[in-house]
């Protein structure tokens, strides 16, 4: 027989708390947010990938330093600012 416990799994599938994020949320960043806002979001759990309409230096001023500080990351891609919360890495491998 296996070792393998079943109900330890079933449990880890039913925790919230396992998954490696909560949710990704789309939006747009052109300065109509709040950048507190983000930084809750990402402090939160969430994956960002927002459509970047502007200049991106100065529409992610507001927030990079903070999600950085917090353990996220950030990564421009194709016109979209992907921004990840902490322990949640951007592969960039297959770029």
């Amino acid at each position: 027989m296996s070792d393998l416990d079943l109900q330890a799994a079933e449990g880890e599938i039913d925790d919230p708390q396992a998954s490696a994020f909560d949710r990704v949320e789309l939006g747009v960043l052109d300065g109509s947010v709040d950048p507190e806002e983000w930084v809750a979001a990402v402090n939160g759990g969430a994956v960002l990938v927002l459509d970047v309409e502007g200049d991106l230096n100065e529409l992610a001023a507001g927030f990079a330093r903070d999600v950085r500080e917090l353990g996220g990351e950030l990564m421009h891609f194709r016109g979209f600012l992907v921004v990840s919360p902490p322990d949640v890495e951007i592969d960039t491998g297959r770029l």
